[in-house]
């Protein structure tokens, strides 16, 4: 077939030889240049010269749209904006990191790790540690394959995040294909490669972007952290674009694909180097930028000199910086030393002193939290602190404002622990007024006037009240309907106070019970925001196990420890039958954690809100583990295709759940496929199933065609 014919039947102009040289040429040229003015912050062309190179691969891509690859430099902008993120579940799990705020506590940080484990003496030779600024972003997960930006992902909860790919994609310090500009000496990239590092704002682009919120009428961003984290998150990618981001990387492994684990590779990676300091030059080699500080250092002396250098010159850096990441040099001794349930122990954040002001008390307010304690809160004359107003700052106990004698009017200093929780430092004492009083202790609750009390070695002060302190009862199911448990849209405080007002809500089970009618006799409820309501609360019905034991607020039990639960007891009836033993035996849970959940189980009341919880359709189970926990021919010789957003699981967990029952998870629908298992904002591959009479199965339809119970 000549060319002539090609292009008669393929309808447009089919390429010659020298024009895909042409393009390959212009995509290396820019790449290049790319790479020159991202990274290495050493551009060689003028911006015109730049456009003039981008123009003319655009004109010949437009007109040969057959050579437009996802590595092309005219694709970083290009994606439709999308209906809502999805979630993907990461390879390897993404932890975060332990805090040191002061010598001793570094020492002790590095004391431990000698304890635990010499390294041999080849590893002894290395620089011990590697100090890198810590930047203040938003941490993110690259995988590449074949050199090929795959998929990017926000850390989410450690297991799985948010899909930001089309997002990254416009990023410019992210080579959409490496190596970039191969070095002879640099190693081979990986199959599959994952890399790891953190997304900020520029202070220049944070500033530019507030100015245009405030042109155009809109709150500006507290802080160009926030401000990053939400413009990688936008659902137009041309408006991340906009918000002209940069990127940082500092950790790389390969990985292997896998047919059982649910991310689609095996959760043991395999480094690309022997030593940190010698992934960051692989990185940099392969196209990366990477940390313009970092310093190899032997002793915790040689990293506190660096924090100490770092600590005045961070605030003339192009980018937020709130402390130091120290990272154990060697990769086999981070292997070792391996991980809590929440972060490595070889690596440790230092955190700069936060910014600290001062201002005025005008009283000591008391808050009564779910649990019964009573915290005393500074209300204060507001004061700029870190890019927020803040206006109260926790006084934590009674103990705290004991010692600290706060009192009313007095001139205080204030900051944000860990930068984000506003706290009282010291009183001005020079500045008292004369007639201000100590702050007595409470001996009442001062929402429902039951007596105060304190667990035997606490020094917080609770209402005794547990079941009737209006407060209480309030704050716990604000948290259950909060976005880390049952995460029920359109139900916040204020609708919880105007329920238990109304006599509506006792606790969370009366959730599932509202009706239309009752709702609509609440203040400022029209018909179409009752609806609103009760169709998120019959959504929060498929949140699994995890989530409900969140929202209990079992002692001791957070995020975490519900995932360490519900992992290996994924049903609430295996739950309540294990053991204290058997739960304490769970990494990350221990025995005193185990003792409250099993106490918490065992109680009449717990026993009856799980029977009633039952019995109005929550789902109590985590369905991933219930499936997963061995294997089937159930789908054996079905091919599936798995689109738009599914209730509970992630496209990723579902892909993995047909893999390990004997199917065969498929991208595109044709003839030969099996059937399609939709969710929300499915898409044109609902549109392709109906038109070749492809089944359409639910999520519900393909657990039970796996359970052997449906559609098959």
């Amino acid at each position: 077939m000549d060319l002539a014919q090609q292009q008669s039947l393929l309808g447009s102009p089919v390429a010659g030889e020298a024009i895909q040289q042409q393009v390959t040429a212009l995509r290396a040229q820019l790449a290049e240049h790319n790479h020159r003015y991202y990274v290495l912050d050493a551009p060689t062309l003028t911006d015109a010269e730049y456009d003039a190179l981008y123009r003319e691969l655009v004109t010949i891509e437009t007109q040969y749209p057959s050579l437009v690859t996802a590595d092309s430099p005219t694709q970083r902008v290009g994606d439709e904006p999308r209906e809502g993120l999805t979630s993907v579940r990461h390879p390897v799990r993404m932890m975060s990191l332990s805090n040191v705020f002061n010598k001793e506590e570094l020492d002790a940080w590095a004391q431990r790790l000698l304890d635990a484990e010499m390294p041999p003496s080849d590893e002894a030779a290395t620089p011990r540690f590697v100090a890198e600024l810590k930047l203040d972003g938003l941490a993110v997960s690259l995988i590449y394959e074949n050199g090929l930006l795959t998929r990017a992902a926000t850390r989410g909860n450690g297991k799985q995040g948010e899909d930001i790919t089309a997002n990254v994609r416009t990023i410019g310090s992210i080579p959409l294909k490496i190596p970039v500009t191969p070095a002879a000496d640099s190693p081979p990239v990986p199959e599959v490669l994952e890399v790891r590092g953190e997304i900020v704002m520029p202070n220049a682009a944070f500033i530019k972007l507030n100015k245009s919120q405030e042109t155009a009428g809109l709150k500006p961003f507290a802080n160009p952290r926030n401000a990053g984290a939400g413009s990688v998150r936008q659902l137009d990618p041309a408006i991340t674009a906009a918000r002209q981001l940069d990127a940082y990387l500092y950790a790389a492994h390969a990985l292997e694909q896998s047919d059982t684990d649910p991310s689609g590779y095996n959760p043991s990676p395999i480094n690309v180097a022997h030593t940190h300091w010698q992934t960051l030059e692989t990185l940099a080699a392969w196209g990366f930028k990477t940390n313009a500080v970092k310093v190899p250092c032997a002793t915790t002396d040689d990293v506190m000199a660096v924090i100490t250098e770092w600590d005045a010159k961070r605030h003339d850096l192009p980018m937020m910086s709130d402390g130091m990441v120290i990272k154990t040099n060697h990769i086999g001794w981070q292997q070792r030393l391996g991980f809590t349930a929440k972060s490595p122990r070889w690596a440790t954040a230092w955190k700069y002193p936060p910014e600290m002001k001062t201002t005025v008390v005008n009283e000591v307010l008391l808050s009564v939290g779910r649990t019964g304690v009573i915290t005393p809160v500074a209300d204060l004359v507001p004061v700029q602190l870190s890019g927020t107003t803040v206006q109260r700052a926790s006084l934590h106990n009674y103990e705290e404002l004991a010692k600290k004698d706060v009192r009313a009017g007095d001139t205080v200093w204030v900051h944000k622990a860990a930068e984000i929780i506003p706290e009282v430092i010291k009183v001005e004492l020079d500045k008292r007024p004369a007639d201000t009083l100590p702050i007595p202790e409470p001996t009442e609750c001062p929402i429902c006037q039951a007596e105060t009390y304190r667990r035997e070695g606490e020094v917080a002060l609770r209402c005794s009240n547990h079941m009737g302190c209006a407060a209480q009862v309030q704050s716990r199911l604000e948290h259950w309907a909060s976005k880390r448990a049952m995460d029920i849209d359109h139900v916040g405080p204020a609708l919880i106070e105007q329920l238990l007002d109304n006599d509506l809500l006792g606790g969370p089970e009366d959730f599932y019970t509202l009706t239309a009618e009752q709702l609509l006799t609440l203040e400022r409820m029209a018909e179409k925001s009752a609806q609103n309501v009760l169709a998120a609360i019959q959504l929060s019905k498929q949140q699994p196990l995890s989530r409900v034991l969140v929202g209990l607020g079992i002692r001791h039990v957070g995020q975490e420890v519900a995932l360490l639960l519900s992992q290996r007891f994924p049903s609430i009836e295996q739950l309540q039958a294990a053991s204290a033993e058997a739960l304490a035996e769970i990494d990350g849970v221990g025995p005193k954690v185990a003792a409250s959940v099993k106490d918490y189980l065992e109680q009449p009341a717990t026993q009856q809100r799980l029977t009633r919880l039952a019995e109005l359709g929550l789902t109590l189970t985590e369905p991933i583990n219930e499936l997963a926990d061995k294997g089937s021919n159930a789908l054996e010789g079905h091919s599936i295709v798995v689109t738009g957003t599914l209730p509970t699981l992630g496209r990723s967990d579902a892909e993995a759940l047909i893999r390990l029952h004997g199917g065969k998870p498929v991208k595109s629908v044709s003839k030969k496929t099996s059937a399609v298992v939709v969710g929300e904002n499915a898409g044109s591959k609902l549109d392709k199933a109906e038109s070749l009479n492809i089944p359409i199965w639910s999520e519900a339809d393909l657990l039970a065609a796996i359970k052997q119970e449906g559609p098959s």
